[in-house]
């Protein structure tokens, strides 16, 4: 589901955009690429000090919308390309990932887990 190009963006710098809603109203919060860790299953783990409404709304509505990208990476037809991904999402506090992730970001208290269901290259 990862495929190399979208690994490639992960891998350089710039915003990623996660979009979650509930009670018919969206909500959109932001951190960076080089916060998201692709796991060999093909899920994304980012590091969560905030996302307080996210997470309420994934708490009633699982289903988010990520958008990715970056300026250095060949797209179809010029410098720069993005991703929609499109998934279900969970928080963690806990567990072997959660540790790996606190290692890596300190300030941390909960790891946002995306299993993608779809990514689409954009640009």
């Amino acid at each position: 589901m990862l495929n190399e190009k979208l690994l490639e963006v992960i891998s350089h710098e710039g915003v990623v955009a996660i979009a979650s809603c509930s009670n018919s109203e969206a909500h959109l919060v932001n951190t960076w690429n080089s916060y998201v860790n692709a796991t060999e299953d093909g899920r994304l783990l980012i590091p969560a000090a905030g996302m307080i409404k996210t997470q309420k709304n994934i708490e009633q509505n699982a289903k988010v919308k990520v958008t990715i990208g970056s300026k250095e990476v060949m797209g179809y037809r010029s410098m720069g390309t993005g991703f929609l991904i499109e998934g279900t999402a969970k928080f963690i506090k806990s567990g072997s990932e959660f540790d790996m992730m606190k290692e890596k970001f300190s300030f941390l208290n909960r790891v946002l887990v995306i299993t993608v269901t779809s990514a689409k290259q954009t640009l």
